[in-house]
């Protein structure tokens, strides 16, 4: 699937078991599809890009904290239903996408897998069994960040995975120097901008008197938000209380899309949503007309994350 062009942003500054799925829904017609946005050298260039990804865990969660039936069934309905759901759903507006998948589910489900690579879409490394990596020590985050690029790398085809986001978004000092020593060209765990891109530093070194700030080094920078994530939002833990209405997050994803569009030119906006969450009907129909609102917006287009940041990297080197 051809992805859409994405006009990158100048550099930040650095002081600041797959049996059980469901069957995928018969595609309904699509509607006309809109023109598609130039790459970045060519005469039209998009106002903002809009970056939907999928955090595609499955069963890996419950399996590696060692929890029951009831909630390993909860990461299936991510396979069984809502990875179809989405799909059908990306489909039919022609929407490309990017899945951060966990070595687990790749080699767990690899039918679910195999359709979202099918239909276009980017797969990245989110892991083995979307470990919390800041607990690990060196060598095993070493062998999980080997191990984990591998399994996507296969499941993709062959193409070794651009991406990586840290499960939980939770990061050691070391992480991403590491991931960048892996061979990765973006992360997308941290929150320091909401529509800019810009290189990771490394070698920051902080203490209470002062923070001492690294250089920037290869690896680029997705910036991510809590806010703009599903699963705080719909998924809150045991006893936290009750999930927020499609309806409340709406206002909230809908408003940072405004914004975006009506202030920060050249900005990418990035949705983070877990199958298992957005996939459930009420909260799919909401994602829907987040699609259509921001097709609607002058100047928008949808792009996978390594295309997003291809070009980045094309105008600013690297």
């Amino acid at each position: 699937m051809p992805e859409p062009g994405a006009w990158p942003l100048a550099v930040a500054s650095t002081d600041a078991a797959d049996g059980g799925a469901g069957s995928r829904p018969a595609v309904r017609p699509r509607p006309s599809p809109r023109p598609r946005a130039a790459a970045p050298d060519g005469p039209e260039r998009p106002r903002l890009t809009v970056a939907l990804t999928f955090d595609h865990d499955g069963i890996s969660t419950s399996v590696e904290g060692d929890l029951g039936p009831f909630d390993r069934s909860r990461g299936e309905f991510g396979v069984r239903v809502g990875v179809p759901r989405i799909l059908e759903l990306l489909a039919r507006y022609d929407v490309p996408a990017t899945f951060f998948v966990p070595g687990h589910t790749a080699v767990t489900f690899p039918h679910s897998v195999a359709a979202i690579v099918g239909a276009g879409h980017e797969l990245a490394c989110h892991g083995w069994a979307h470990e919390d990596v800041a607990l690990l020590d060196e060598a095993a985050e070493r062998g999980i960040l080997a191990r984990s690029r591998e399994a996507i790398a296969a499941a993709a085809g062959g193409l070794a995975p651009a991406g990586y986001r840290a499960p939980y978004w939770s990061l050691a000092e070391r992480t991403l120097a590491l991931v960048e020593e892996a061979g990765f060209v973006y992360d997308s765990s941290l929150a320091w901008d909401d529509y800019r891109l810009a290189r990771v530093r490394h070698g920051d070194v902080h203490a209470v008197e002062r923070s001492m700030l690294g250089a920037p080094g290869r690896l680029v920078e997705v910036p991510i938000s809590h806010q703009l994530d599903d699963w705080p939002h719909f998924e809150p833990a045991r006893g936290g209380g009750g999930a927020a209405a499609p309806s409340a997050v709406e206002e909230i994803w809908l408003a940072e899309l405004r914004y975006a569009h009506a202030h920060a030119p050249g900005g990418v906006v990035t949705y983070t949503m877990h199958p298992e969450g957005i996939g459930r009907g009420s909260r799919i129909a909401m994602l829907e007309r987040l699609i259509v609102t921001a097709r609607e917006l002058p100047g928008v287009a949808f792009a996978r994350l390594d295309a997003t940041v291809a070009r980045w990297v094309a105008v600013h080197g690297g």
